[in-house]
C-alpha cells in the first residue's frame, strides 16, 4: 500500500473557546492552555489544564479509491481518541500512547469532498503523574492500495541465528502470492517466494550499538502474475540471548548504560517531531548512553527509527498503571478492557526494530502483591511471547511498593486494592503517588535497602520470576544478594538515583546477572515539578512544589539538551571521558538550596557569574583518574584524590581561567580541561544546529549570552524576543524550572545564559531569525532547500 503523510491543513479547536486554528501535525493542544495555580493536574501535570479538542480535515477521495483499500494510521492521540469520517464513527483508541488504524472503506464519498474529524478528551484531571500533552501529538499516515494488499506493518523479520546470519520473513496480506527480497544498499543479496520463508544472508553485518547496520526487506505481492502491491521495511540482524551469565547481543556480552526518558520534547511539549526525537537520541548516544527506557509508555516511531540508525538499545514500556489507579482519572479505568490490544499494537509496531531488546509490561504497579495481579502478570508475559518470542519481557518493579501493598499499606490512595490478613484484596488506606514521592524524596537513597528483607523477597519473587528479565526500581541493595538467593534470575536497575551511578556501575561490572543501570533520568521533562530541583526559592522545599514550578529539573541533560554535572559524572564512571570535565554549582545565589532526592549535583559547565566576586564556589571535577588538580588563573587550588570518579573543590569565585588536570595512580597527568569567564560586553549569540535544512523540516537554534569570544555568561539573564521570517516559530524557551513564561509566546528569559528556538521551514528559500533584548540584537540566516 502507498503510504503518505496526512499531517497538513487540519483545523483545530478547543471546545473551551470554539476558535478554529489551522495546524500541521504533530500538535500538542495542551501547550495552548493557560497554566493556573489551581489547575487540577497539579505539580504532576505542571499545572496545565486539559480539555476536549477537535481536529478536522477536508480532503478529496479520488474515484479510483472506490475500488481500493483505504486506511488511516494514527501514531498517537492523547487521549480517548474518536475518529469520524463524514459524520460516522470509524474507530479510535482509549490509551493515548499506542498507534491505531482506521479503515475508511465504505465511508468515503468518491470524487467529492470528505471530512475526517478526530476528538481527544483529557478534560478530567489528574490523569497522570507527569505532563502528558493532548491531542494528535504524533503523526498521521494515509495508506492506499488495492483490495489485495500487504497489511500495514505486514512484514515481520526475525533473526534466527547470526553465525551465519539466518532470518525468517513473514508476510501478512489479504491474498496474492509474495516474493521476498533482501536488499543491502539497493543490491539484492537473498530472495524467496511465499509468505513465510527462511533465508541466509552471506557475510552479514550484525546490528549492535557499535554497528547499527540496516538491511531492507522488499515484498512484492502478485495476483495472477501481476504485481498488485509492494512494501519495504528496514531491519537489522540482531539476536538477543540472556541468562545468569548476562545479556548477549549477537553473542557479545552487553552492559546497558541506560537512562529513563519521558516522551515530551521540552519547549515543544509532547509533540513528537522526527527532528526532535532524532536529536535526543543522537545527543544521548554521543554522551555515552547505549540504552533508553521509554518511561512509562511506548516510544514514538521516530524515536525507534533513530535508535535503529544510531545504535541505541530500547526498552519499550507499556503503562504506568494496571487496573489500580495512581491518579484519579488515569488509564486504570480502561486498562482491563484494552490491555491486550495495547500490547499487540506495541509489539506489532516494534517487531522489526532491532533497537527494541525488551518489552516492559509496566512500571511500579502494586497489583503483583495479590493473586489477581500475579496471575495477570503471567498472562501478559505469555501473551507477549505469543506475539514475539524473540525478545525478553520485563517490568519496572518497585519492590518496596509491592512489599508494603501486601501488608495492606497502600501506596496510591486512588487505588482500590489492599489485603486483609487472609491475603484477599480489599480497600485500604493509602497515600497518593505524590505523597509517596514526597516520602521518597525525604528518604532518598535509603530506599535502595527498603526491600532487602526475606519477607520482601518472598512477596516480590512471584512477579520477578514471572518476568524473563527482572527490572528493579530503587532496590540496588538487593543486587549483591540475588546471585545466591536466585541463581537463575537476570536483573537490571530499571530506575535508579543518578548519584548512585558509581556504586551501581561497579556492581553491574561485578555481577554477571546484573546487566545494566537506567538512571532517573537521562533528560529533564515537563511535570513532576521540581522532583530533582536544588531550589533556591522559599517555595522549593519538599516534593510537591507549587505553581509556577514547571519542570522536574532532573536529568543529565536539561530540556534544551545542555549537559550538566550529572552527565559528566556518569561519563567518568563509564569511561567515556578523554579529559576531565569541570562543572560548577551556581554561584549567584544567597541561600543554600533545598536538594531534591533525584539529583546528585546541580553543577553546570560555566565559570562566569558577573557580580559574584568573592562568593563561595563549589567546583566539581569528574575523571576516572586517581586524582585531580584545580587551577584558577594559573594558581593551583590543590590536588585531591577522586572519590567515585569525582573531586570536589571549594574556593572563592573570581573571573578568569578555571583549569582542571587529571592524574593516574602513578601521578602522571592524563588530561586537562578549561572553563573561561566571559569578559567585556555581553551580547546574544545564535547558532543553527543544522544549516541548510529541508523545506518543512524543524531546526533548532541555540541562543546564548556570551562575550565576543563566545564565552558563556551565567549571571546576566534577561527577557528576549524572537522573530522569524520564512519559517514558523514553533517554540522559544529556556530550562528555567520555575516560571510563568510560555513556550509559544515568542518571548522568554534565558536561564544561566541559555535559551533555545525551534522553527519549521515553510518553503524553500531563506529563514531569518532575529533575537533581541537587553543584551542587544542578533540575527542569523538559515537556508531551506
Amino acid at each position: 500500500m502507498k503510504k503518505e503523510s496526512f499531517n497538513k491543513d487540519w483545523l483545530f479547536v478547543s471546545k473551551k473557546s470554539e476558535i478554529k486554528k489551522r495546524v500541521t501535525l504533530p500538535h500538542d493542544a495542551m501547550q495552548g492552555e493557560e497554566r493556573r495555580a489551581d489547575c487540577e493536574s497539579g505539580s504532576a501535570g505542571a499545572y496545565y489544564p486539559g480539555g476536549v479538542y477537535e481536529y478536522e480535515k477536508h480532503f478529496t477521495a479520488p474515484e479510483q479509491w472506490a475500488q481500493q483499500h483505504i486506511v488511516f494510521e494514527f501514531e498517537g492521540v492523547y487521549k480517548n481518541a474518536r475518529v469520524y469520517i463524514n459524520g460516522k464513527e470509524a474507530g479510535g483508541a482509549a490509551y493515548g500512547y499506542i498507534p491505531f488504524f482506521v479503515c475508511a472503506d465504505g465511508l468515503l464519498g468518491y470524487g467529492e469532498d470528505n471530512v475526517i474529524k478526530v476528538t481527544a478528551d483529557n478534560s478530567r484531571l489528574p490523569d497522570s503523574r507527569w505532563y502528558t500533552g493532548a491531542g494528535i501529538y504524533r503523526p498521521i499516515w494515509l495508506h492506499t492500495g488495492g483490495k489485495t494488499y500487504i497489511e500495514p506493518e505486514g512484514i515481520r523479520i526475525k533473526t534466527l541465528d547470526y553465525r551465519p546470519a539466518r532470518i525468517q520473513a513473514e508476510v501478512l496480506a489479504s491474498g496474492g502470492e509474495a516474493e521476498i527480497e533482501i536488499l543491502d544498499q539497493g543490491k539484492v543479496i537473498a530472495a524467496a517466494s511465499g509468505k513465510r520463508a527462511e533465508m541466509t544472508l552471506p557475510d552479514a553485518v550484525l546490528w549492535s550499538e557499535d554497528t547499527p547496520y540496516l538491511y531492507t526487506c522488499r515484498v512484492t505481492l502478485k495476483e495472477n502474475g501481476k504485481t498488485v502491491d509492494t512494501a519495504e521495511t528496514a531491519f537489522g540482524v540482531r539476536k538477543i540471548e540472556w541468562g545468569s551469565r548476562g545479556l548477549f547481543i549477537n553473542g557479545k556480552e552487553t552492559l546497558l548504560r541506560g537512562g529513563c526518558l519521558h516522551h515530551d520534547n521540552g519547549i515543544l511539549g509532547a509533540a513528537a517531531y522526527k527532528e526532535s526525537e532524532w536529536r535526543r537520541v543522537r545527543l544521548l548516544k554521543e554522551a555515552g548512553y547505549n540504552a533508553i527506557r521509554s518511561s512509562h509508555n511506548p516510544a514514538s516511531r521516530a524515536m525507534l527509527e533513530a535508535c535503529d540508525a544510531l545504535g541505541v538499545y530500547m526498552l519499550d514500556e507499556t503503562w504506568d498503571m494496571w487496573y489500580s489507579k495512581k491518579s484519579r482519572y488515569d488509564y486504570a479505568e480502561d486498562f482491563e478492557a484494552n490491555y491486550k490490544y495495547d500490547l499487540r499494537a506495541m509489539v506489532e509496531r516494534d517487531y522489526n526494530h532491532p533497537c527494541v531488546i525488551m518489552y516492559s509490561i509496566g512500571n511500579e504497579v502494586s497489583e503483583p502483591a495479590f493473586e489477581k495481579g500475579r496471575k495477570l502478570a503471567g498472562e501478559m508475559v505469555d501473551y507477549v511471547h505469543t506475539l514475539d518470542d524473540s525478545r525478553p519481557v520485563t517490568g519496572g518493579i518497585n519492590l518496596m511498593i509491592i512489599a508494603k501493598s501486601s501488608k495492606g499499606k497502600g501506596i496510591y490512595k486512588e487505588d482500590g486494592s489492599g489485603a486483609d490478613t487472609a491475603g484477599n484484596e480489599k480497600k485500604m488506606q493509602g497515600m497518593s503517588s505524590t505523597m509517596f514521592n514526597m516520602i521518597t524524596s525525604m528518604v532518598g537513597s535509603s530506599m535502595n535497602k527498603a526491600a532487602n528483607s526475606k519477607t520482601a523477597d518472598a512477596v516480590t519473587s512471584p512477579v520477578l520470576d514471572t518476568l524473563d528479565i527482572a527490572g528493579y526500581n530503587y532496590a540496588s541493595g538487593r543486587y549483591p544478594l540475588e546471585g545466591a538467593a536466585h541463581p537463575e534470575r537476570v536483573i537490571f536497575g530499571s530506575e535508579t538515583f543518578p548519584q548512585d551511578i558509581y556504586k551501581n556501575w561497579e556492581m553491574v561490572r561485578k555481577y554477571p546477572y546484573l546487566i545494566g543501570d537506567f538512571m532517573w533520568t537521562a533528560w529533564d521533562y515537563l511535570g513532576e515539578a521540581g522532583i530533582g530541583a536544588w531550589a533556591y526559592t522559599p517555595d522549593g522545599k519538599g516534593f510537591n512544589k507549587p505553581y509556577p514550578w514547571l519542570l522536574a529539573d532532573v536529568g543529565t541533560f536539561d530540556i534544551l539538551g545542555n549537559p550538566n554535572g550529572e552527565l559528566f559524572w556518569a561519563q567518568a564512571v563509564w569511561g567515556c571521558l578523554k579529559n576531565p570535565a569541570i562543572a560548577v554549582q551556581p554561584v549567584n545565589h544567597d541561600r543554600k538550596p533545598a536538594k531534591g532526592a533525584w539529583r546528585g549535583t546541580n553543577a553546570i559547565p560555566c565559570w562566569s557569574f558577573q557580580g559574584c566576586e568573592g562568593r563561595k564556589a563549589v567546583v566539581e571535577v569528574y575523571t576516572q583518574g586517581a586524582a585531580a588538580e584545580l587551577f584558577l588563573n594559573g594558581k593551583s587550588l590543590g590536588k585531591k584524590k577522586t572519590k567515585e570518579c569525582r573531586a570536589v573543590f571549594q574556593t572563592k569565585y573570581a573571573p578568569g581561567r578555571l583549569e582542571a588536570a587529571a592524574y593516574d595512580r602513578d601521578g602522571k597527568e592524563t588530561g586537562r580541561s578549561v572553563l573561561q569567564s566571559a569578559d567585556g560586553r555581553i551580547g546574544i549569540s545564535l547558532m543553527a544546529e543544522k544549516n541548510p535544512v529541508k523545506a518543512g523540516e524543524l531546526v533548532y537554534v541555540d541562543v546564548a549570552l556570551t562575550d565576543q569570544n563566545g564565552n558563556l555568561e551565567g549571571n546576566a539573564d534577561c527577557r528576549l524576543k524572537a522573530e522569524v521570517r520564512g519559517a514558523e516559530l514553533m517554540a522559544f524557551g529556556s530550562a528555567n524550572p520555575r516560571t510563568e513564561e510560555r513556550f509559544d509566546s515568542g518571548s522568554y528569559s534565558t536561564y544561566y545564559g541559555k535559551a533555545l528556538l525551534a522553527v519549521r521551514a515553510a518553503e524553500k528559500g531563506s529563514i531569518y531569525v532575529k533575537v533581541s533584548g537587553e543584551a542587544g540584537t542578533a540575527e542569523i540566516t538559515i537556508k531551506a532547500e
